[in-house]
This record gives C-alpha cells, sequence and structure tokens, in this order.
C-alpha cells in the first residue's frame, strides 16, 4: 500500500509535521552545553551519541496574555489564574513581584517561579483561596542543572485544581551551596513521600519535615545519585558465566 503524500508536495507523509514534538523558541536562558545523549562527562559514553551537542537552555519570561492549555492569543485560563493569584498575594500584605520571580508558559503548561522564602505562604493561598482551589500536590520533583550558578537545584511541583479542573506547576530553586527549601508537609501531607525522595536523590534539605531521612538508598550512602554530577557508577553483572561490566567501565564511543 502507497504511502500517503503532503498534499503541498514536501514528499513528507501528511500527518508528519504533526507527529513531530515542538521546539523551544530560540529564547530564555542558556546555561550550558550537553554533550552526549546523557550529558555524562566523567566517564564512557556507552550510548553511542559521543558526538550529539546540544544547547541547555531554560525558558524565560512570558509576557501577556498567557493564554492558556490551548494557546496564547488573547487572554485566558492562565491569566485568570496569574490575576487570581497576584490578587490573593496583595490581600495576604505579600507583594507580588518579589514572590513570583518570573512566570513561564512552555509547552502549553503555566509556571510560576517562586523565591523559596515564600514558598509555603504561596502554596497556602493556591490551595484556600475559592478562586484558586489547587487541592492537590501530586508531588515534588527536583531537578540538577549544574551550570545555572546559585541555583544548581531545582524543585518542581505539580498542583491540580479538582475544583476547576485545572494544573499549574510552581519552581523553587536552591543553590548548592546552601541546599535548602521549606518543607510543604503542613499544606499538601502528600509531599511526606516525595520530599524525602528528592531529598534522597538531589540532596535538597526540606526544613521543617518531620522526618527527613533517605527512602531508598541505604543510611549511610555517600552523595545523591540523580544529581548530573554524580559517577555513573553501576555494578559488574553476570550472566552464565558472562560478566558484564559497570556502565561506566564499558567500551567508549565519545
Amino acid at each position: 500500500m502507497s504511502e500517503q503524500k503532503n498534499p503541498e508536495g514536501s514528499g513528507e507523509p501528511a500527518g508528519q509535521e504533526e507527529a513531530v514534538p515542538a521546539q523551544r523558541e530560540d529564547t530564555g536562558e542558556v546555561i550550558g552545553t550537553r554533550r552526549g545523549m546523557f550529558g555524562a562527562n566523567n566517564g564512557g559514553d556507552t550510548s553511542g551519541y559521543g558526538g550529539l551537542v546540544r544547547t541547555v537552555r531554560l525558558p524565560g519570561a512570558s509576557s501577556r496574555p498567557y493564554g492558556g492549555p490551548g494557546g496564547a492569543d488573547s487572554y485566558g485560563e492562565f491569566d485568570e489564574i496569574a490575576d487570581e493569584l497576584e490578587g490573593a498575594l496583595e490581600e495576604a500584605g505579600l507583594v507580588p513581584e518579589n514572590v513570583i520571580e518570573k512566570t513561564v508558559v512552555d509547552r502549553a503548561e503555566l509556571t510560576f517561579h517562586i523565591e523559596r522564602g515564600a514558598l509555603p505562604a504561596v502554596a497556602r493561598i493556591l490551595r484556600d483561596d475559592p478562586a484558586l482551589r489547587f487541592e492537590l500536590c501530586t508531588g515534588v520533583s527536583g531537578v540538577h542543572f549544574p551550570g545555572d550558578t546559585g541555583r544548581e537545584l531545582h524543585a518542581v511541583y505539580h498542583l491540580r485544581s479538582i475544583t476547576h479542573n485545572r494544573l499549574i506547576r510552581l519552581e523553587v530553586g536552591a543553590p548548592d551551596a546552601d541546599p535548602h527549601l521549606p518543607s510543604l508537609v503542613d499544606v499538601y501531607p502528600t509531599n511526606d513521600w516525595h520530599e524525602r525522595e528528592t531529598y534522597d536523590f538531589f540532596g535538597i534539605v526540606f526544613d521543617g519535615h518531620p522526618a527527613l531521612t533517605r527512602i531508598m538508598m541505604p543510611d549511610d550512602w555517600q552523595g545523591f545519585p540523580q544529581r548530573k554530577d554524580y559517577p555513573l557508577g553501576g555494578i559488574p553483572v553476570e550472566y552464565k558465566g558472562a560478566q558484564i561490566p559497570a556502565p561506566d567501565q564499558r567500551r567508549s564511543y565519545s
């Protein structure tokens, strides 16, 4: 059966453009260059993509109108959320410009970058304000950007409003030299285990957590395995007498 061609005569199958993930615009903040598939720089690149070079770029602040999940052509759902949050912060005696470092709309997601000391207050407002009502935090994810000087560690919170059927993200940064963030367990009790996991793998210390201990690694484990500068490591595996060396001891394709 012959392949359907694009009616414009490009030679690509119809619908091919829609199958390609949207690319970030050439804007934002460049924080480094990644080489290879996974950015490993302290061991052999066993992926076969050692020659791949990519710019590491964080999205910059978005301008109004933010639009909504379907696009940013006009005032939309994201603008409503931003307006309600800024108004609620002012009612609580907080200056929005001091609390919200930047607002980003990227890949149809709304992210508020929050000053870390104000995180609990912002979370409580997002949960309790009737116009916002983000009742559920589905967890916190750690991210490590070694090139993002002064804020190498990021924590990303995914919030859902069951009342209004909306999704947003909060993002907070902390430096390697002071990896402390306020715990949100008092606001979102479901974060108990998520904060422990993020601490275990990234070394982010959540001040005020009721029992911040390792959850996956042994208590005496040295380092934090999900950081980008952590050695690739691994253990050799034996299959019917044949021993497969640890990943950082395998052949390098770089």
